[in-house]
């Protein structure tokens, strides 16, 4: 018996040592993460010895205080399971990637959303009178079933009687679904402010009074005289901002992309012919000014050097006094000139 009890309470030691931990310094928990951040100092000497194991007995005691703090916790039995409510997380786990961000609304929801309206679910099946049974609103049930019930057409009164209204409506079935998917991929781009073409989409029901203009304006300048002989429309408004669609309309052209070092060539260029002492000089044209102003000059001394005699016999007729015979003068016409006169 003794033997029996001995094993017992050593069981019972066991059991009490393993649930049972003692720190120098207590875990700070956050039970709504389940995390326990652990500040004791390591024992480096048994961390060097035998790291693996040292690390294990950590790890298994940091888990076992964890696990006593949530069952310190109020629980509650559910279906037989036993089950325990964390309180809110304190701390804040850092993300991966970024907070994905709302997806936006198409034209139909935010129409949707201005007039109140609220989608329903609908049946997936519907009663047809014709058939007299019941039949999905999709799906291959539903092709079937239109061509059991459609089985004859009637020509319309407006209608070739040649054509063939089965591949008629068939072909307006094909036109419909590209139509959505048209409206469905340009709300996508509108949504994330993507430049769509604006030449190409002329049907009325998806293309503004814009595209409608840009469209006819590109399609008259598609002609070999570039749409000057052709006749418009009564009130048609010429489409703006179409240079880059109309071919040979006048535009600048961009200039090519210029390195970092031959911009800085023509920066330092620049800065030599402002900063330089010394002004560059014509040579051709400084010759043919000074050629040019050799007679000038010499005209002007010429000028210069003839005696002024008009102001002088001037003020000697307003005085009473005949001028001095001066002989540099040119004689009268009718005389001889030089020799003494005769008496």
């Amino acid at each position: 018996m003794d033997v029996v009890s001995n094993i017992v309470e050593k069981s019972l030691r066991d059991a009490e040592k393993s649930i049972t931990v003692h720190k120098h310094l207590d875990l700070q928990y956050d039970l709504g993460t389940l995390l326990a951040v652990d500040t004791n100092s390591l024992d480096l000497k048994s961390l060097r010895d035998n790291r693996n194991e040292y690390l294990l007995n950590l790890s298994r005691d940091n888990v076992q205080l964890l696990l006593n703090k949530i069952w310190e916790l109020p629980t509650q039995q559910i279906d037989e399971t036993l089950v325990v409510k964390l309180p809110p997380a304190k701390f804040v786990l850092p993300r991966a990637r970024p907070v994905p961000k709302p997806k936006p609304l198409t034209k139909w929801e935010q129409f949707a959303k201005l007039k109140g309206i609220k989608k329903t679910k609908k049946a997936k099946l519907s009663w047809d009178e014709q058939l007299n049974k019941w039949v999905p609103l999709y799906g291959y049930k539903r092709a079937a079933a239109e061509r059991e019930r459609d089985w004859v057409l009637e020509v319309p009164a407006t209608a070739d009687p040649m054509e063939d209204q089965f591949l008629r409506k068939k072909t307006g079935r094909v036109e419909k679904v590209a139509k959505n998917e048209l409206q469905r991929l340009r709300n996508i781009a509108k949504a994330r402010n993507i430049k769509i073409p604006r030449v190409g989409v002329t049907h009325p029901d998806v293309s503004s009074s814009k595209d409608l203009q840009t469209s006819i304006t590109v399609a008259r300048s598609a002609t070999a005289s570039l749409g000057k002989f052709q006749d418009k429309l009564p009130k048609e408004k010429e489409a703006r901002g179409v240079n880059e669609l109309v071919p040979g309309s006048n535009r600048k052209r961009k200039l090519p992309a210029v390195s970092n070092e031959q911009e800085r060539d023509h920066n330092l260029q620049i800065i030599d012919s402002v900063l330089s002492k010394r002004p560059k000089i014509n040579i051709e044209k400084a010759m043919a000014r000074q050629i040019h102003s050799k007679p000038v000059e010499q005209s002007e001394e010429n000028s210069r050097s003839k005696p002024n005699t008009h102001g002088k016999r001037k003020n000697l007729k307003q005085k009473g006094k005949k001028p001095a015979s001066n002989n540099n003068k040119v004689q009268k016409k009718g005389k001889k000139g030089g020799g003494r006169k005769r008496r």
